[in-house]
């Protein structure tokens, strides 16, 4: 399909952090946006503030009239039941309907496209990544899976001609993208609701890995089996990241490229998770023939993005941090970098479970993640697209865990548990409606310190 044909874009599922990066984008190119999601956040508000109407009941009276089956894209998440009336209301009547990695996969075919995939750190590199292309003047537009705090938006830049998209295995969407260069961050195992098995999902990065020809605009972290350009951390590669050391709270370090030292680099982000996802932007722009000194400007002046690792309170007597880790090796890439940043003192995780699937297959994952924080508060589990599961309960996960210092506590009691802490550092942690909770968590905090 031609896209400049396209008048009209309606979303169902608007809502969603990849889903509304797409409303943003069509609708800054002038084509007249709208849609529906379930409920409201602060996502759409933002949108409907941009000027997208939106509406939260299902109901095809709520679709605009004037968008016609030759003027319409319809796109779509897979978490739309099959029942939904609007969408059986578009399939009804043969309109141009498509998931949002096969609309990716048309805006950067006929682009030099960076895909940025790994089931952790996509939303991290790509943002970095963007962020560098954007600042050295590179003709960029960047999708990303969160809201970057350099630009408050989940959108960079409005270029014709380089995309930057995170290639997201869930649902193997990742398939219909047609990448230049691309990055694979990591491979475990998730998504088992999808997939079935870990080596299900190897193979769908090994079929990704495929679709970038030269290899030598592939990388790859060591421990990756698949033939890359390796990056690592203190550790012989094509691209090493050394001599790190912390200085005001930033890391810096020296990176050895296959042409030269690029010296004294400054990064805010924490944790060696984030250092890693630095490398690989590093080496994507370096390999598109991006300046050293462009890329250090970029990467120090990067702030980050809203809920990874995210401050809200950042005081001597109390740290409160944010952050969307919803798998075990992100919890623990969280506590590696509360417990370098902060080391002898108290911290309190609240964590809110993603998916009774997610749940039930990393259950001992989780259990023994969390158990390393000092205090955990586990909050009922954020079903999402997803029925409950008999037997797969918060209660159920937190007899897995082996710190004595734990609770399950609901919704309507976490401001006052939280109050009743004598933790200094909290961190608040989960990929469900929790982040909507982290304004009035941060104004009790602020009230009480």
């Amino acid at each position: 399909m031609n896209l400049n044909q396209i008048q009209n874009v309606y979303f169902i599922g608007i809502g969603g952090i990849g889903m509304s990066a797409l409303a943003r984008y069509f609708k800054y190119i002038g084509k007249q946006v709208s849609g529906y999601d379930k409920t409201p956040s602060m996502l759409t508000s933002e949108l409907i503030e941009s000027g997208i109407d939106i509406h939260f009941e299902d109901n095809i009276s709520l679709i605009p009239s004037d968008y016609f089956v030759e003027n319409t894209l319809v796109i779509f998440t897979p978490a739309v039941p099959k029942t939904h009336s609007e969408w059986n209301y578009f399939i009804e009547r043969n309109y141009e309907i498509k998931k949002r990695a096969e609309v990716l996969g048309l805006i950067t075919k006929d682009t030099f496209s960076f895909a940025v995939a790994g089931t952790h750190g996509k939303t991290t590199t790509s943002s970095i990544l963007g962020h560098i292309l954007y600042e050295s003047g590179a003709d960029v537009t960047t999708f990303v899976g969160g809201i970057v705090e350099n630009y408050n938006s989940n959108l960079i830049g409005s270029g014709k001609t380089v995309t930057v998209v995170e290639a997201d295995e869930f649902d193997r969407s990742f398939l219909h993208l047609h990448p230049n260069i691309a990055c694979i961050t990591s491979m475990d195992a998730d998504h088992l609701d999808i997939y079935g098995t870990s080596d299900a999902i190897e193979a769908s990065f090994v079929e990704f890995a495929n679709k970038v020809e030269n290899k030598n605009n592939l990388f790859i972290t060591k421990e990756l089996p698949l033939e890359g350009v390796q990056c690592a951390i203190n550790e012989d590669a094509v691209y090493k990241a050394f001599n790190v050391r912390i200085e005001d709270g930033s890391y810096v370090f020296d990176v050895q490229t296959p042409s030269e030292i690029m010296k004294d680099l400054r990064f805010g982000l924490p944790g060696k998770h984030n250092l890693m996802n630095a490398l690989m932007a590093i080496a994507m722009a370096k390999t598109f023939g991006t300046a050293t000194d462009s890329i250090a400007k970029a990467l120090a002046s990067f702030n980050g993005i809203r809920r990874r690792f995210s401050y809200q309170i950042k005081s001597d007597k109390l740290v409160y941090i944010d952050d969307y880790a919803h798998h075990p090796t992100e919890i623990n890439a969280v506590h590696q970098a509360v417990r370098e940043l902060y080391p002898n003192r108290k911290v309190l995780a609240i964590f809110q479970p993603h998916l009774f699937s997610r749940t039930r297959d990393f259950a001992d994952g989780f259990a023994e993640s969390l158990s390393l924080f000092d205090e955990v508060f586990l909050m009922d589990i954020y079903p999402a697209r997803e029925l409950p599961m008999e037997g797969i309960t918060s209660d159920w996960l937190l007899g897995k865990m082996t710190n004595s210092n734990k609770k399950n506590v609901a919704k309507s009691d976490l401001l006052a548990q939280i109050k009743a802490s004598d933790a200094p550092i909290i961190v608040t942690i989960g990929a469900g409606d929790i982040g909507e909770m982290v304004p009035s968590i941060k104004k009790m905090l602020n009230e009480n310190i």
